[in-house]
């Protein structure tokens, strides 16, 4: 009684009675391998349709149009446009898994009509001749001429969404890994929902099978019950049929538990079919809203471009005290659109006023400072000061350098490029994930923008001979802000460095210090930079950059600290950078923001710094890009008042006398700082001339890709990429920067399989090791960091350059 013949042919085909496991009729099993088949490979299928056009055949192609299966597949299909026009002929081109239509062929030089992304679409075929592409909540019914046409593009349509789907899980800057692309929630949705329905198929097939040997089984317990046998045989005989009866009653309200979770299972599939459906359609409108605003945009620029020019100013134009009229500043404003975070004057105000001093004795001093703020000289302190000044303490300038360096590169050409088509799928990814073509960059490195804050080196070789703590503490919160200034304008993403690239800075001679910088991670993006002076001082820092692109702005958040080192007093300083945020990055006018906190600390003295870069407020009367702080000492008491903006100056004044002012209209109460009149620690140099053509570089970013013999062969100068797009060669920079992208690709897979074959032998393997940071514990912060291990200039005088890799 243990096994069960099933009503199906062949000896093995049975059912346990006791586990109810059921064996399929042959027609059950084979409508499944049917629906199996139907589900088989896109690519599978391509190839099968191709070869039996081949043994039909088929004509090939006509001329001039790539056969099916080739990057490119162009040719006039009839589109679907309404009940009143029906059909109508449109010109349909095939690239890089993309499906695009227009009117003409003409039309390929200005207007697309519309495009699908066939990595997420269905494709589907309703007769002989039409083919139903959907993708989210966009479908397009075509039709193809004649059969053998509809067989073409039907062939190149499913060749093409393989080869996307491949390429979605490579691509990617930085060779990430994407997420494996999927059909569509409704489909998903329904698949699911038949996969329930045949489950339940196959139990109540079971449950016929019990049923069915179920009342065999009575049966033949009740012919049992009616033989003459002893009474103890009579008593099992009647248990086990009582046995079969309940297990017959449980395994039918098994099968209406089933019906029942399927019911449910259905009633909520609608509902979220619903809501999925109400967001497609919602998101369609945004995407269709935003394209019409940025169209809307370019045809209002054009306009405004052939439109007369009208002077700015006029007679009862109020103008500040520097003489810059307020309009241009509000027309600027004007350019956010309304997804621009706004924010509260009364919130981002300090948590002091300050009150300058009226000592008559202070008078005179107070009327040359605030003249020296507005463009005197930036060497004006205080009598107290203790830090020697000689001429040439800001005089970078001023120095007759040992070289004459560049004063302009070639001018930006004047490319244009779709930003929404390319960032409207980034949207929520690491931007250092997304391969972007240089249209977007600047010729710049990441590794050169960090040199970059080594513009005003000589904050730092005055507060290197500073005597006093808190006065150093000042020149080295300027210098922080000073890093900032040449973002103002600089809106392009610089280079992403490679594994491995270097950059050198050596102004020895003419300044005093020797700057290089090395990429030592990829994933994340890591840089690693190092800085010695002769004039007292080393900095050093690792910053990781990370991004997120919003839709509505831009957030590079860099992680890592900054050390500062003077030889002198062993003063060491630590401090992070804030938050920068590029802001209408689909409609109107670029512009970026800073905003945080920065919190320098002496971890000598324990002195601090607090700087706050108040976020842009249009609504706010306060200094646009306004920066303030407070100097306090080990004990938290304040001796120091910093303001100014991160875009042109910074001043200090000395506090004399502190008091607890009234409360606020926020019920907070502030401090009161009596000060003496203000001294300039910083002022922005000016642009070079022509700098709106030439990315708005300043005097130093000028000369950073200034071509320079000795250097090693990763140097940043020697990336070909890079030196192409300098030139103003943009369609050959982008073919060598995918170039140079698929050979880190196969270096970091070579990479990884030796790690893997490593591992299944049992060795031991050793990752990417920079050639010239290694990773040490910082005694300060108890941070683990990357700090230079030397050798790099001395193996530059040797010109020994044999165990540096080959990355361009």
């Amino acid at each position: 009684m243990g096994r069960v013949a099933a009503p199906c042919s062949g000896p093995s085909r049975i059912v346990s009675f006791l586990t109810a496991v059921p064996c399929l009729s042959c027609k059950q099993q084979q409508r499944r391998r049917r629906r199996h088949h139907h589900q088989s490979a896109a690519v599978d299928w391509g190839r099968r349709r191709m070869s039996e056009q081949g043994k039909s055949g088929a004509s090939t192609p006509a001329s001039g149009t790539p056969a099916p299966g080739s990057d490119t597949y162009k040719g006039w299909l009839f589109k679907w446009t309404n009940y009143i026009k029906g059909y109508q002929r449109r010109w349909f081109v095939l690239s890089n898994g993309l499906l695009s239509y227009y009117r003409t062929q003409a039309e390929m030089a200005h207007t697309c009509r519309g495009t699908i992304n066939l990595a997420t679409a269905h494709i589907d075929t309703e007769d002989s001749c039409n083919i139903v592409l959907s993708s989210g909540g966009r479908t397009y019914h075509l039709k193809a001429s004649t059969e053998v046409e509809r067989q073409r593009w039907v062939t190149a349509l499913e060749l093409a969404k393989a080869k996307a789907i491949r390429m979605m899980n490579d691509q990617s800057d930085d060779s990430a890994d994407e997420e494996p692309t999927s059909q569509s929630d409704h489909s998903e949705i329904q698949g699911t929902l038949k996969t329930l329905a045949s489950k339940l198929d196959d139990l109540s097939t079971c449950n016929d099978l019990i049923a069915k040997h179920g009342a065999a089984l009575q049966r033949s317990l009740s012919e049992l019950e009616t033989l003459r046998v002893p009474l103890e045989g009579g008593e099992k005989i009647k248990a086990v049929n009582e046995r079969a009866t309940l297990f017959r009653i449980t395994s039918n309200a098994m099968i209406n538990a089933c019906r029942d979770f399927l019911d449910l299972a259905e009633s909520h599939s609608r509902r979220w079919q619903r809501v999925l459906q109400h967001e497609r359609e919602q998101r369609t409108h945004l995407e269709e809203t935003i394209e019409q605003l940025a169209k809307q945009h370019n045809s209002l620029e054009r306009a405004w471009r052939e439109a007369p020019a009208h002077a700015v100013n006029t007679p009862d134009t109020p103008t500040t005290d520097t003489g810059v009229s307020e309009r241009p500043r509000k027309e600027e404003a004007s350019d956010e659109d309304e997804d621009t975070e706004y924010f509260d004057a009364m919130e981002d105000s300090p948590a002091f006023i300050t009150v300058t001093a009226t000592d008559p004795s202070q008078h005179r001093r107070s009327q040359s400072n605030l003249s020296g703020a507005s463009g005197g000289q930036p060497n004006d302190w205080n009598q107290e000061d203790n830090c020697s000044v000689s001429s040439n303490d800001y005089s970078g300038k001023e120095l007759q350098p040992h070289r004459k360096r560049r004063t302009q590169i070639p001018e930006k050409p004047n490319y244009s490029l779709n930003l929404w088509s390319i960032m409207k799928n980034c949207i929520g990814k690491e931007l250092s994930k997304i391969p972007m073509p240089v249209n977007f960059n600047e010729p710049l490195s990441m590794l050169q923008r960090l040199t970059e804050d080594l513009e005003y080196h000589e904050l730092l070789d005055k507060a290197a001979r500073c005597e006093n703590s808190l006065e150093q503490m000042c020149l080295v919160a300027a210098f922080s802000v000073s890093s900032y200034s040449t973002t103002v304008h600089r809106t392009a993403k610089p280079f992403n460095p490679l594994l491995g690239e270097t950059y050198e800075l050596d102004r020895l001679e003419e300044f005093g210090y020797r700057s290089l910088c090395e990429q030592v991670s990829h994933h994340p993006p890591a840089a690693a930079h190092h800085v010695m002076s002769q004039r007292g001082w080393t900095l050093w820092q690792e910053i990781t950059i990370a991004s997120k692109f919003r839709g509505k702005y831009l957030s590079i958040m860099p992680l890592g600290a900054i050390h500062l080192h003077f030889h002198a007093s062993g003063n060491h300083y630590v401090w992070r950078k804030v938050t920068s945020t590029v802001h209408n990055i689909i409609v109107g006018k670029l512009w970026i923001d800073q905003s945080g906190d920065i919190d320098i600390v002496n971890h000598r003295t324990k002195e601090t710094c607090q700087l706050k870069f108040s976020p842009y407020s249009y609504f706010s009367r306060e200094v646009p890009r306004k920066v303030t702080g407070v100097v306090k000492d080990s004990d938290g008491q304040a001796h120091y008042i910093l303001s100014g903006t991160w875009d042109d100056k910074m001043e200090s004044a000395k506090i004399v006398q502190s008091s607890r002012g009234s409360s606020s209209s926020e019920g907070k109460q502030k401090t009161v700082y009596q000060t003496l009149p203000p001294k300039q620690l910083w002022k922005k140099y000016p642009l070079p001339e022509n700098a709106e053509n030439m990315y708005y570089f300043s005097n130093l970013a000028l000369t950073l890709n200034e071509e320079e013999e000795g250097v090693c062969w990763t140097d940043s100068r020697l990336r070909p990429d890079q030196r192409l797009m300098e030139a103003g060669r943009w369609d050959e920079a982008n073919v060598e920067k995918q170039r140079l992208e698929e050979k880190q690709r196969a270096t970091r897979r070579r990479r990884e399989a030796e790690a893997s074959k490593a591992i299944d032998e049992g060795q031991d393997f050793e990752g990417y090791t920079p050639l010239w940071f290694h990773q040490r514990t910082d005694e300060m912060t108890g941070e683990t960091i990357f700090v230079y291990k030397g050798g790099y200039w001395e193996t530059k005088e040797r010109q020994d350059w044999n165990m540096c890799p080959d990355i361009f």
